[in-house]
């Protein structure tokens, strides 16, 4: 059973993970999380060390949530070819399943955290490269099944694919224009019906 300190530390993070990735780690101040959660500092502070302990708990949150909702998709797929297929199904839907909370937390925490905060930096390369290996897994998968030629290198493609994305949702954030991620997408499908098969 979930204790009254466990609900609040819960409470805390799922409040504030939107506003670090809307405004980003430094500029989320104190008084942006009393307020967004109607609790004092000392509230704060007994369930988090610092800001810093709390952002990397709202990081993992928000990129939970984009894993889990990819895993959903990628279940979908019977075979290795078709969940690759969910996967950019998923990201297409990405730029407006995003919006809600202030965009992609992968982007927006790997640049604000770069230079400033090299544990949430940490966190953004394990989270990229558990998504490129969703990619490069079902690869080697669908070589292994015939699906796919074995001339395919899984973890090139997963990377190739990823940077694709993360560079085509950067554009449609930065412009408010999703064609860029929408393009990019097409651009990937081809490349699997041409190349993959």
């Amino acid at each position: 059973m979930t204790t009254k300190a466990e609900k609040t530390t819960q409470f805390i993070i799922k409040t504030v993970a939107p506003i670090f990735n809307k405004k980003g780690y430094t500029a989320t101040s104190l008084s942006d999380i009393t307020k967004a959660t109607g609790l004092t500092k000392g509230a704060i502070y007994g369930n988090f060390d610092n800001k810093e302990t709390l952002s990397l708990h709202a990081f993992d949150y928000n990129v939970t949530m984009i894993l889990s909702r990819i895993e959903q998709y990628m279940e979908k797929g019977n075979t290795p070819l078709e969940r690759l297929m969910y996967f950019v199904r998923f990201y297409k839907n990405y730029y407006d399943f995003t919006s809600n909370f202030g965009g992609c937390p992968i982007i927006n925490t790997a640049v604000d955290a770069k230079n400033m905060h090299p544990e949430l930096l940490e966190k953004v390369q394990d989270a990229i490269n558990k998504i490129e290996g969703y990619i490069a897994s079902e690869i080697e998968k669908g070589k292994i099944i015939g699906e796919i030629r074995k001339t395919i290198p899984g973890d090139v493609y997963g990377k190739r694919f990823f940077s694709l994305i993360q560079g085509a949702i950067f554009m449609s954030q930065t412009t408010n224009d999703k064609s860029y991620t929408t393009d990019c997408l097409n651009v990937i499908i081809d490349t699997i019906n041409q190349r993959f098969k």
